[in-house]
């Protein structure tokens, strides 16, 4: 093993590395920052949709419930 590099992937570090600095230079940091940015906040909306599903679901279970006990209550 030595003498080898280190892989990711199916290509070594510097291909990674080149890659990077052709992107930064076709795209510019500050645009690389903006997309980074949204990035970011579609993944904090996703979490807030899916944290917002989630307590609709205990709110639908605790009404369910809450009916499911009325009812019995009335046919006893």
């Amino acid at each position: 093993m030595s003498g080898e590099e280190k892989k990711m992937g199916s290509f070594s570090i510097w291909h990674w590395l080149i890659v990077l600095i052709i992107v930064m230079l076709v795209f510019g940091t500050k645009k690389i920052g903006n997309m980074g940015s949204d990035l970011g906040k579609a993944v904090k909306g996703f979490k807030d949709g899916v944290k917002g599903e989630e307590e609709k679901s205990e709110a639908d279970k605790a009404a369910i419930d809450v009916t499911a006990k009325e009812k019995d209550k009335s046919g006893n």
